[in-house]
């Protein structure tokens, strides 16, 4: 009997909820069309092109100036501007594994061109998938104006594109090295960087009291702590006199500390008498002014820096377990050399060591994985390392297989633990907010959670962030939204994540399916352990190999657009001891095992 029902609820489990559906991204480029979850794999592109090739510019992250992304039922619309050139382009899903794809563009300049068009590249490795323009397969590039562009002239394209492939529904295979247990996994963290006195609250109370965060990362209000040279904070502080902006920080520093939390604290604007040289003398590039500090002030920097620390620890009862400039690699918004970083490292972790603080310092927490040469000088400087507290970087961009790896690698090295001092994908979505609730974006960042959990071994992943900022939940006025606060799908993962057992240790999986990625936990003193796995498409099954000796408790728990962490029995035991596990179409679902 208990069979049949099995088999029946696998049945119903089975039954595809995506029939098709286009991925847009926020700046305009298409990355496939998903048939049942699969995903039919090419990439478009809006190419101004100039007269005999003299130049291409494409539409790409991070390459348009404030882009707009909205969803209106089945259609998704992006508005750009490249090149003086506005397009407006609306994607509509048809049916299954066709969509209409309109461009209308207007000129806000004259420009000397071949052409603008649409370019669409379809990876010659994938085999078996079609991908027809009208009546044309494979790539491509339609026009959507040829020849010399005027000052207000306008264009219009509608094409229809279909797509078709084999759907992969064959077991996945999870091998758990669960004997090779790695480095600890805290937790799920979070930044609570607060810049929103009207949504922060809201949905910092949320996360906080719906999700176990187990890491924390607080601002430094630098400006506001010591706009004076000569002025004595620390004092003023002792004394009960402190800026309404250095309070908040101060308290949300203690508020997480409460709850068990190690906190970080970074700073971001310096204040005017530690720059080199004026503060309007900087320029202003994307809202952004890299500020050199003044290496004549270095001792004062340091007092100003560590007297904030010491404020911290006596009045609120926080010692800090990290301190960082925010992305000094870039300078968002100090700027060090590679050298420079170093010398910081050392200068200040010397200082704060002198007045009894244990504070250390995060080596890199840089802008991106791709600058990872930054933390290179100060990773052969010996005189360093005491000072050393963690190795970070922030998740925004480059964090392919290769380059996770040498972070992976520096942490080891150091012997110190690896933060992803801010977690997620796009850097620019608080320009388009409403991406935010798109499943896309959200298996995107579980996604890379799941890659770096399992290649890197993170301490903590601390995502950026559990305020309005980037929110993870909508409504209550979050980026403008209305109606009641709510947890959208990218909350849900987090969630699943952050249910990790506690003081567990990453485990090596592997997984037979590129489309199935995963991780492992396990706390094995508890016998608690937790398979995470991301199914990027169609539904199938996974058999769960090398974790189970017999028969023991389980709770599988699914996150989708339908789903939010929902307890499901969709799974059963195998004769050879491991488990067979249901993964639903496009779902994070995460296996907990309890042999007590």
């Amino acid at each position: 009997m208990k069979k049949i029902i099995y088999l029946l609820f696998a049945l119903f489990f089975f039954i595809p909820k995506v029939s098709a559906q286009t991925e847009v991204m926020a700046w305009g480029n298409l990355t496939g069309i998903r048939i049942d979850g699969q995903l039919i794999d090419f990439e478009s592109s809006i190419c101004v092109v100039g007269k005999d090739q003299s130049f291409v510019h494409a539409t790409g992250k991070e390459r348009q100036f404030r882009p707009q992304y909205i969803r209106n039922g089945q259609t998704q619309t992006v508005t750009t501007e490249m090149d003086g050139i506005r397009f407006t382009e609306a994607v509509t899903d048809l049916s299954k594994g066709k969509a209409r794809v309109t461009i209308d563009l207007q000129s806000d300049t004259t420009l000397n061109l071949d052409g603008v068009y649409l370019r669409i590249r379809q990876p010659v490795e994938n085999k078996g998938q079609i991908l027809k323009t009208g009546s044309k397969e494979g790539s491509q590039d339609i026009a959507i104006a040829k020849g010399k562009i005027k000052k207000g002239q306008k264009a219009h394209l509608s094409i229809e594109i279909t797509a078709s492939g084999a759907i992969d529904t064959e077991t996945a295979i999870l091998n758990v090295s669960a004997n090779q247990p790695g480095r600890e996994f805290l937790g799920l963290g979070g930044n609570f960087r607060l810049q929103n006195p009207f949504a922060d609250p809201q949905v910092i109370d949320y996360c906080l009291d719906s999700l176990r965060v187990a890491y924390g990362r607080v601002e430094m209000p630098w400006r506001s702590w010591q706009p004076e040279e000569n002025s004595r904070p620390l004092e003023d502080a002792l004394a009960g006199k402190l800026d309404e902006r250095v309070q908040a920080a101060m308290n949300m520093a203690q508020r997480l500390k409460k709850l068990g939390m190690p906190v970080i604290v970074s700073a971001w604007f310096p204040p005017a008498w530690s720059i080199d040289g004026k503060p309007e003398d900087y320029p202003r590039r994307g809202g952004v002014q890299a500020f050199r500090l003044d290496p004549k002030k270095a001792q004062h920097i340091y007092k100003s820096l560590t007297d904030y620390l010491l404020a911290l620890k006596k009045l609120y009862g926080v010692e800090a377990t990290a301190f960082s400039f925010n992305e000094s690699d870039i300078g968002i918004d100090v700027l060090h050399t590679p050298e420079e970083h170093a010398a910081f490292i050392k200068g200040l972790g010397s200082y704060m060591a002198s007045e009894g603080l244990s504070t250390k310092l995060l080596l890199g927490d840089n802008s991106d994985a791709t600058t990872y040469e930054f933390i290179l000088p100060a990773m052969r400087d010996p005189a360093t390392r005491p000072y050393i507290a963690a190795v970070s970087f922030h998740s925004w961009r480059g964090c392919d297989d290769a380059t996770l790896e040498k972070w992976a690698a520096a942490s080891r090295e150091l012997n110190v633990p690896l933060i992803v001092g801010e977690g997620s994908t796009d850097a620019a979505a608080w320009v388009y907010p409403q991406i935010f609730k798109e499943s896309t974006f959200a298996l995107y960042e579980i996604n890379l959670y799941m890659r770096i959990a399992a290649i890197c071994q993170p301490q903590s992943i601390l995502q950026w962030q559990l305020t309005s900022d980037y929110s993870i939940l909508w409504g209550g006025g979050v980026y403008g939204s209305e109606g009641k606060l709510e947890p959208t799908q990218r909350y849900w993962n987090l969630k699943q994540l952050a249910s990790t057992p506690e003081e567990a240790f990453a485990f090596p999986v592997s997984s037979s399916k590129k489309e199935v990625n995963t991780a492992a936990f396990g706390n094995i003193a508890r016998g608690e352990y937790v398979v995470h796995a991301v199914n990027n498409g169609a539904a199938r099954s996974a058999v769960i190999k090398g974790l189970l000796a017999g028969k023991a408790a389980i709770k599988v728990y699914v996150t989708n657009q339908e789903q939010g962490m929902e307890e499901v029995r969709a799974y059963k035991f195998l004769s050879d001891g491991s488990l067979e596990v249901q993964l639903p179409v496009l779902s994070f679902v995460s296996v907990f095992v309890n042999r007590q």
